[in-house]
């Protein structure tokens, strides 16, 4: 099945903004990040369609999965 992964701030180095994946059905966002090589550590922040959500989610076709990271400031 085809979702969307938005990727965001540091998480974008080297990889596209925006992508569409193909995945197994039952898949989770951890599973995403996997495909991607993004390590889990490096996500703080998991919205599935606009929401929060969790790593281990349940991913539907046509999903939107948007991953964020850690942003520090001061």
């Amino acid at each position: 099945m085809k979702i969307e992964v938005r990727l965001f701030a540091s998480l974008r180095k080297n990889r596209e903004k925006s992508l569409t994946i193909e995945i197994e059905p039952d898949s989770s966002p951890k599973h995403v990040a996997h495909i991607l090589n993004i390590p889990v550590k490096q996500i703080s922040m998991v919205l599935i369609n606009g929401r929060n959500s969790t790593m281990d989610a349940i991913i539907n076709e046509k999903d939107v999965v948007s991953f964020y990271p850690a942003i520090g400031g001061g």
